[in-house]
């Protein structure tokens, strides 16, 4: 009995004494920062990610705020999969020290997965693709690997047949004294998509009220446009496609009471399908055949007519560490008169010029010269002001730009949620 006392009173001793020295504490802790310092220095580019959770769940590795500082680049990207969720393209770069040492890993989500669902899930892809650089510097002594149940397979075959539904309705209504609006929007879709054969079906209603008071005058508005469009379409390898769209539309802004369009299509992309995440050049060139009736009497003096359009269209569509570019081009014509036509240009590029420094500069514009449907007589000041119906006019365009730089420390590691986030260290200036 005496030796078990005395055994218990040394090791509470010996706790006492390890707690009570802080100089040993301290260099612990002083060990594990110089540790963590030598942790590979990570920039993740991706616009629709909550980078804030990868810092509390990937600790590590050093968070920078300038790509050039990091040893390893993350580019996430992402693209509509058939079953309506997305998949995400991590491509893993080296750079410095790593150079060379690149990797790309994809992640996918479904339809119904919660936002927390997919984080969780991008994080442990990402923890998966940095383990190769982690294991390089010392703190991957820290790292341990554990592996986890496999999940249990699906029950029975898909009763669906790779059949996604999606049904959604939307109302938004303001007002003050003088003013009300009122809308309702609602949509349904049916795709199935496998490899190389894709369906989609999509039905879109439309409605919209105003209504304005002034000197005890009541001026209401109201428009609605009803859409069918549906797409057939089959792959032909790594580059080329063929396929149908069919389409009906009513729109009263447009003076369309019916048109009815189908359209066989043929698409090239330069690059191959399965890089689409990253690049893109597809071309795109379609046979509309229109069959159209008119709410009223066009400046042409019609009220239905059959028209044949050709259309081709031209994307590009580019995400590299340096930035991003996304242009298109689309004209198309009408057979029975090549002077009706329009021409429609659409480019942005976001630049990583150098550290610290971003620019990004976006626009589109197109000549119209193709407005068979116009309202027959002039607008009224009222169709004007509340745009009612569509008016004559041969160009369109909208340009913008936004210019940004930030400097100060390379690191972002800690996070501060208290009285709202507010990014990583360093200074922001920004122009648009």
């Amino acid at each position: 009995m005496v030796k078990r006392t005395g055994l218990w009173t040394m090791l509470f001793l010996a706790a006492l004494l390890f707690l009570c020295n802080p100089a040993r504490a301290q260099k612990e802790g002083t060990d594990v920062e110089a540790l963590k310092k030598t942790a590979p220095r990570v920039y993740i580019d991706c616009s629709n990610c909550d980078i804030e959770y990868f810092k509390t769940e990937i600790t590590f590795v050093n968070y920078v705020r300038d790509r050039n500082e990091a040893q390893v680049h993350i580019l996430i990207t992402r693209q509509r999969t058939g079953s309506g969720g997305y998949e995400y393209t991590l491509s893993f770069s080296g750079q410095h020290e790593f150079q060379g040492l690149d990797d790309i890993l994809r992640y996918y989500s479904n339809t119904s997965d919660t936002e927390d669902e997919v984080r969780r899930g991008l994080v442990n892809t990402l923890k998966m693709g940095l383990m190769r650089y982690v294991i390089r510097t010392p703190i991957g002594r820290r790292i341990a690997v554990s592996a986890a149940e496999p999940e249990k397979p699906e029950a029975g075959p898909d009763k669906w047949k790779l059949w996604v539904f999606n049904l959604s309705a939307e109302g938004y209504f303001s007002g003050q004294q003088s003013y009300g609006r009122g809308s309702w929007d609602t949509n349904f879709s049916a795709s199935k998509t496998t490899p190389d054969f894709k369906v989609r079906l999509g039905l879109t209603a439309n409605y919209r009220h105003d209504s304005y008071s002034y000197l005890d005058e009541n001026i209401m508005s109201s428009q609605e446009s009803y859409y069918l469009d549906a797409l057939a379409v089959k792959g032909l390898g790594e580059h080329w496609s063929v396929g149908a769209f069919f389409e009906m539309a009513k729109d009263s802004y447009r003076n369309v009471r019916l048109d009815i369009v189908p359209a066989p299509a043929i698409e090239y992309d330069l690059f191959p399908y399965s890089e689409s995440t990253r690049r893109q050049l597809r071309f795109l060139y379609r046979l509309n055949f229109h069959a159209l009736r008119y709410q009223d009497m066009t400046i042409y003096d019609k009220t239905r007519e059959k028209l044949l359009q050709g259309d081709l269209s031209v994307t590009l569509d580019v995400k590299e560490k340096w930035g991003s570019i996304t242009t298109s081009i689309e004209g198309a014509h009408y057979f029975q008169d090549l002077s009706k036509y329009h021409l429609n240009i659409y480019g942005s590029i976001r630049l990583n010029l150098f550290k610290g420094f971003n620019a990004q500069f976006f626009g589109g514009g197109g000549w119209i010269k193709d407005q068979l449907g116009l309202f027959k007589g002039d607008a009224t000041l009222e169709d004007v002001i509340l745009q009612r119906r569509e008016l004559a006019t041969t160009y369109n365009y909208f340009v913008g730009f936004s210019l940004g730089y930030t400097f100060g420390s390379i690191y972002t590691n800690v996070i501060n949620p208290r009285f709202g986030s507010t990014g990583g260290g360093g200074m922001s200036l920004s122009m648009n």
